[in-house]
């Protein structure tokens, strides 16, 4: 297997598994409280690593500013969820990402697309889209959504290259995570007068399995960009809207609309021109 095909498969399994953690923090009474405590197990499990990692040397600069830009992401997901539905928002969410990541990637960074997979990465945007236009979705939330969508292809463009330029993936990994555990509570802690933390106690068992799966999410999803190209893998995260609509159907007996057909068609067809290519 070639690492392109191994970046991309990982890529897919990570998409398949952050619908789960999205869920979970939208189905929390208070949207911060859930994401606080997702983000601080997932800097428990990981903090005694950072003593066996790698310092990240030559990766600071791109850690602190995905930590500020994952801040701005958070806010704007935590709007989004308290003002719009998860199905109608996910989507919105998660459709803005890629286009932005291969527009910054090949209109900042140089990076060279091929054809097929250009139109691949469109093509999943598109698709994902269409899941937003059937549904009611007023202007502040598609806003909030759009405004998450714009902040997750920024921090997946630093997080790209930081990944890279430190010695080795896993002292990114860690020192992510960490850094966005520990920034994201003091800010949280700061804005509510430390009200979260009461809030964080009746939310820690849901989200201390998203905090779990956090990890595995991003932790592939940084790893395959280790040694990936970046916007074709960013694209191919957004897979996991499959998964999620496969879940919503079969588990919650939810109608196949043709929107819904539209979209995991488009997707899937998305992916496989960006795999081919």
């Amino acid at each position: 297997m070639t690492p392109v095909a191994l970046a991309s498969l990982l890529m897919i399994a990570s998409g398949a598994i952050h619908a789960m953690v999205s869920a979970i923090v939208k189905g929390g009474k208070s949207k911060m409280a859930s994401r606080a405590a997702t983000d601080s197990t997932s800097a428990t499990i990981l903090l005694p690593a950072i003593a066996i990692v790698p310092w990240p040397t030559g990766a600071w600069g791109w850690l602190a500013a995905s930590t500020v830009v994952h801040l701005l992401y958070l806010y704007a997901m935590i709007r989004t969820y308290e003002v719009a539905d998860f199905s109608a928002a996910y989507p919105a969410m998660r459709g803005t990402a890629p286009l932005l990541t291969a527009a910054i990637s090949v209109g900042l960074f140089g990076e060279h697309l091929d054809t097929p997979v250009a139109i691949g990465i469109v093509m999943i945007g598109a698709a994902l889209f269409t899941l937003v236009f059937h549904r009611h979705l007023g202007r502040n939330a598609l806003g909030w959504a759009m405004t998450t969508g714009a902040m997750t292809a920024l921090y997946t463009v630093a997080d790209a290259h930081g990944v890279r330029a430190a010695p080795t993936p896993f002292s990114y990994i860690a020192w992510d995570f960490v850094l966005l555990g520990v920034v994201s509570v003091s800010v949280f802690a700061t804005a509510t007068r430390g009200r979260v933390f009461a809030d964080m106690r009746s939310a820690w068992r849901p989200c201390a399995v998203a905090g779990v799966l956090s990890i595995v999410t991003y932790g592939l999803a940084l790893y395959a960009l280790s040694f990936g190209p970046t916007a074709p893998l960013a694209a191919l995260r957004e897979t996991g809207m499959v998964t999620a609509l496969l879940l919503a159907i079969v588990f919650l007996k939810e109608r196949v609309t043709a929107a819904r057909a539209i979209a995991v068609f488009g997707i899937l067809g998305g992916a496989a021109l960006i795999l081919a290519g």
